[in-house]
């Protein structure tokens, strides 16, 4: 039988998206074939970005192999993963990121999980980056951030929150590029400065998702969910909208219950251990593809090192099943130059932990990984990643040699690439 409040939200969120409209074929219900089957294989679009890469590769096997498969088929594939929808380029978190995501072959999509001060789950970074990702601070709204806008310069930082604000005010708001400019004089200046290897093109037409949103457009999109429930700034505005952390987590995985949402099409996210703990114990069908976060940062203060050995092993007895350190800390370099796994990711797979890492396309690296920043500093002096398109062979190795389940990236197209042209489900 259709749910039929469930198929309400889908529509909205189609008719939303533009999925559904004048033009989509329907069936006697009036449901739209795209909403019905999903994003089918023979739908997935590439674009020419991976070519591009795959082109300005060195001569070698690794080219040669993925230079055969430049004329497909492409398909849809879990070990693409779309962080924050297609952030390279579209706004993120936004229905048009997350349809472009699942359009370049994403098998799952995410949407980073925070909350409005009327306690409704909504797709935004952080709680508290609406000044740099939506165009609030040249709206009235201003008026609400914990600290609003005032002019060039200003201490304390603006500092505009989705607690700020109820849902309806929230998506009266216009996404954009996640950027600013701190010394522009006007509001509209500070809601510039998108880098240059990035765009503001696709500006103007997205609209903010709540969680319940983003889970509805998902499923028509034929893609699966993995949420991150982010931290609080405010933990006491969550002790008061939720009645404590445990309730806030629990929430997110009453929605997937409430959506229809099958456990094994899951993967929760949380850098807070006791949330990953707390779905393991409590929750034990979503929990077993509960993804814990590592949060680690040499460049932090203080510094936050590497779990070890016997830290790892004591996460696999808790019931931690899957571990997600970003890339750089999967990789190194060896005396040779070339790209090989770390001692981390030979370490957490001998704890018996399976590994999903963050973040491809998150860099520029038209200039090798010695310009390229956090993401690539396994490789400081750029002796490897020395051009975008040696981020193929960093790929190669986390895919063949770290055996990764699956990786994030701003561009899904690229990993789907590689993916398909290796045969990875």
């Amino acid at each position: 039988m259709i749910n039929t409040k469930m198929l309400a939200v889908t529509l909205a969120v189609l008719a939303t998206a533009g999925i559904a409209g004048a033009h989509a074929e329907t069936d006697d219900s009036g449901v739209s074939q795209a909403a019905r089957s999903g994003d089918r294989h023979d739908a997935i679009q590439l674009g020419p970005r991976p070519y591009y890469l795959v082109q300005g590769m060195d001569a070698g096997r690794l080219k040669n192999r993925l230079m055969a498969c430049k004329d497909g088929p492409f398909y849809r594939t879990d070990f693409s993963i779309a962080h924050r929808g297609a952030a390279l380029q579209m706004p993120e978190h936004t229905d048009l990121g997350y349809t472009a995501g699942a359009r370049m072959g994403a098998g799952i999509v995410e949407c980073d999980v925070t909350f409005t001060g009327d306690g409704e789950l909504v797709c935004r970074h952080s709680e508290c980056d609406l000044a740099t990702t939506t165009d609030i601070v040249a709206t009235p709204l201003n008026a609400k951030c914990t600290v609003p806008w005032t002019g060039a310069g200003q201490s304390p930082a603006v500092q505009c929150c989705t607690s700020d604000l109820t849902l309806a005010e929230l998506k009266s708001l216009q996404p954009k590029m996640d950027a600013s400019n701190p010394a522009a004089t006007t509001a509209e200046g500070f809601l510039g400065g998108t880098a240059s290897w990035r765009t503001d093109l696709y500006t103007g037409r997205a609209k903010i998702l709540t969680f319940r949103e983003s889970v509805a457009l998902n499923q028509a999109n034929g893609v699966k969910h993995t949420p991150e429930l982010k931290g609080a700034t405010y933990q006491d505005r969550v002790d008061s909208i939720f009645g404590g952390q445990q309730e806030y987590a629990r929430k997110l995985v009453d929605e997937l219950n409430e959506a229809g949402v099958k456990p094994e099409d899951v993967w929760l996210q949380s850098f807070n251990l006791d949330d990953v703990l707390y779905w393991v114990d409590n929750m034990p069908a979503y929990g077993e593809q509960a993804v814990y976060l590592d949060s680690i940062d040499p460049t932090a203060s203080p510094p936050i090192s590497r779990l070890t050995p016997e830290e790892l092993t004591a996460l696999a007895a808790a019931g931690v099943r899957i571990f997600a350190p970003p890339m750089w800390a999967l990789l190194d370099v060896d005396l040779a130059g070339r790209v090989v796994p770390s001692q981390y990711a030979e370490d957490i797979k001998s704890a018996g932990l399976d590994i999903i890492t963050w973040t491809f396309e998150r860099s520029d690296l038209r200039h090798g990984a010695s310009k390229a920043g956090w993401y690539y500093q396994f490789d400081p002096e750029g002796k490897a990643i020395r051009k975008d398109s040696d981020m193929y062979e960093a790929l190669d190795v986390l895919a063949r040699r770290v055996k990764i389940l699956g990786i994030f990236s701003d561009w899904p197209a690229t990993v789907t690439y590689y993916a398909n042209c290796m045969g990875l489900k």
